[in-house]
């Protein structure tokens, strides 16, 4: 992936004005651009090469929500940013969860788009860096970077790209807890507003995969205050995977989860 100083972007909007302002500043940093006024095929998205998309939602219309879903499906390594006007939380929880990388509301600074798309590009080279990472295993749980998913027991745990990067980094950082504040900064790529609970939304739903897929186990514990820890620990009156060539650790005890959704 190039570096940041000749990225490539298309932009999906009609707002003239908007995007000439946002490619002036893109050419000046050095960076090649395409404007888009009609919304691309996934196909054509992914012929274009580019390291990032930035949409506004009212080009998408009624198709707004499956084209999201469409693209950051066809380009797991591609940034998606939707640029788009007022909205509300229960819109934005649904973009992102779908598979935008970022969403920022108009009317917004070009500056700031420019510099979200440089964040969720950074996260991108940094995860494909981490591709050729040998699978974590844990309890029934098998962490595999390679294909952005986890298994249990040998099945999907069909999480969404950004729960499978907020899995990973737990899971890399097994034992040790995570502030809230670090997790989004590391995920997200930059610093975590006030009084946003992105984080506690995406553990939660994390959380349910995984009891649903490996309902003998409990791997993410909850530091109330503070953050998360990861730490695989079977269930009460279930049986211990097999672990002959680790080391016994003694369980700690785990906390009840209190977060809620949005």
């Amino acid at each position: 992936m190039p570096d940041s100083n000749s990225l490539r972007i298309a932009i999906l909007d009609t707002d003239s004005g908007f995007v000439r302002v946002l490619a002036k500043r893109a050419d000046d940093l050095g960076w090649a651009y395409r404007r888009l006024e009609s919304p691309p095929r996934a196909e054509e998205v992914v012929a274009m090469r580019v390291n990032a998309l930035v949409v506004d939602l009212a080009v998408l219309r009624e198709r707004a929500w499956g084209y999201l879903e469409e693209v950051s499906t066809a380009l797991p390594g591609m940034g998606l940013v939707v640029c788009t006007s007022r909205s509300s939380v229960a819109q934005r929880v649904r973009g992102l969860r779908l598979g935008a990388d970022d969403w920022v509301t108009k009317p917004c600074h070009p500056e700031e788009v420019l510099a979200r798309v440089e964040a969720v590009v950074r996260r991108r080279k940094r995860a494909s860096a981490r591709v050729d990472e040998a699978p974590l295993a844990f309890g029934e749980l098998e962490v595999r970077a390679d294909q952005f998913q986890a298994f249990a027991a040998g099945r999907s745990v069909d999480l969404t790209r950004r729960e499978f990067e907020v899995l990973q980094l737990l899971a890399r950082a097994q034992g040790k807890v995570l502030q809230r504040e670090e997790i989004y900064q590391l995920v997200w790529g930059y610093a975590m507003a006030h009084g946003d609970r992105s984080v506690d939304v995406f553990i939660r739903k994390v959380r349910q995969k995984l009891e649903k897929a490996s309902p003998d186990w409990e791997y993410i514990h909850t530091h109330f205050g503070v953050g998360y820890r990861f730490e695989p620990e079977p269930m009460s009156g279930a049986a211990p995977a097999p672990a002959a060539d680790s080391p016994e650790t003694t369980p700690t005890a785990t906390t009840a989860e209190a977060t809620a959704d949005l």
